[in-house]
């Protein structure tokens, strides 16, 4: 009987092969991310989300705002021409979670930073339709009535800093003053406004 034809015939075998060729091609391709740099170190210029930024990260991941939105630019020319430099892998070395996506009911928000004002981003979250007539977008009024949690903040710091991000004791020490007097309206445009600013882009 040939080999094949035993392998086929016991299930067992099969399945542990199956699996066993399948972990080798999966190391095959991540085992090497880890040692390229373009992947592993930040991009020039990227600094972990200050305390205001991070509230608003925390906030945009509750509200679901990844469900409708992503957050990954293609290297294709439609979506270059649309929304800016293709994503890097260097710009997301800070973000746990990664809000990639692949949905997109709404625009993708890789490059959103700077590009509309704090004022315009105020009035598209309370109601979207009085800047995009056309937006299906739910509006969140509430938030600019909802102060920013300070009471969490420095925790959070705490077990990302032991993860990797660079916060210094004096970052975590100010950070819930940071959020004094802050609304999470404040914190979501904060977050908004820094999202892909450090790759140079062509709008």
């Amino acid at each position: 009987m040939a080999l094949q034809e035993k392998v086929e015939q016991n299930v067992g075998l099969l399945i542990v092969l199956v699996l066993l060729v399948a972990s080798v091609g999966g190391l095959v391709q991540i085992v090497p991310l880890f040692f390229q740099k373009s992947t592993t170190e930040p991009v020039q210029g990227l600094q972990p989300y200050t305390a205001l930024q991070l509230t608003g990260r925390d906030i945009y991941i509750r509200e679901g705002c990844y469900t409708c939105h992503s957050q990954m630019i293609r290297p294709f020319r439609a979506e270059t021409e649309r929304y800016g430099h293709y994503s890097v892998a260097g710009e997301f070395v800070y973000d746990r979670p990664f809000q990639w996506g692949s949905k997109r009911t709404g625009p993708d928000l890789a490059r959103v930073g700077g590009r509309y004002s704090d004022d315009w981003h105020r009035v598209h979250m309370i109601n979207p339709r009085d800047v995009v007539p056309e937006s299906m977008m739910p509006g969140y009024p509430w938030l600019q009535d909802t102060p920013a949690d300070p009471f969490h903040i420095r925790d959070k710091m705490n077990v990302l800093r032991i993860l990797g991000h660079p916060y210094t004791d004096e970052q975590i020490e100010a950070a819930p003053k940071e959020l004094g007097g802050k609304t999470e309206m404040d914190a979501m445009i904060a977050y908004l406004q820094v999202l892909g600013i450090n790759i140079k882009t062509r709008r």
